[in-house]
């Protein structure tokens, strides 16, 4: 699964400003409601933050080098979507490494969808365990360059 299927350019926050893990996955789940991507489910973005920190009461999503990648499965959501953000000030997030983070990839699935949303997990791990993928997204100066970055395959294969 490509990584510009499962996110959209207005999906992408550039240097968010949050003080708590709460407050980051309301607004990225906020902007997954504007962007129409919960559309049909009957779920709201507070419902999205309820199935994320659910998620995270399992064990934390910090997966180390300053990335997080909360998901959730959504009930009545037809594809696994996904926003993206960097943030301004890195957030204390119980990383597995212990450091803070600051590149945010949430990912919501079907709630019955078991092998698409691991692809969709796999997917957005690898491109992010890139060093070179993590320092571009964290230069980018806007969401138009970190949606390029973190959606172009060209470079994914780089040596």
């Amino acid at each position: 699964m490509a990584l510009d299927v499962i996110f959209d350019i207005e999906n992408v926050l550039c240097n968010v400003s949050t003080s708590s893990q709460k407050q980051l996955f309301l607004e990225m789940a906020q902007t997954l409601e504007q962007s129409g991507a919960l559309d049909g489910t009957e779920q709201t973005a507070r419902d999205v933050v309820n199935a994320a920190l659910e998620r995270e009461r399992l064990g934390s999503t910090g997966v180390g080098s300053g990335v997080a990648i909360p998901h959730a499965r959504i009930e009545g959501l037809k594809s696994v979507k996904g926003v993206f953000a960097t943030l301004e000030t890195p957030l204390d997030y119980d990383s597995v490494d212990e450091r803070p983070v600051n590149l945010v990839a949430m990912l919501v699935a079907p709630a019955h969808a078991g092998s698409e949303h691991l692809r969709a997990l796999a997917q957005i791990s690898r491109r992010l365990r890139r060093d070179e993928v993590r320092a571009r997204l964290r230069a980018a100066p806007n969401a138009e360059s970190l949606y390029i970055c973190l959606t172009d395959e060209t470079s994914a294969h780089a040596a």
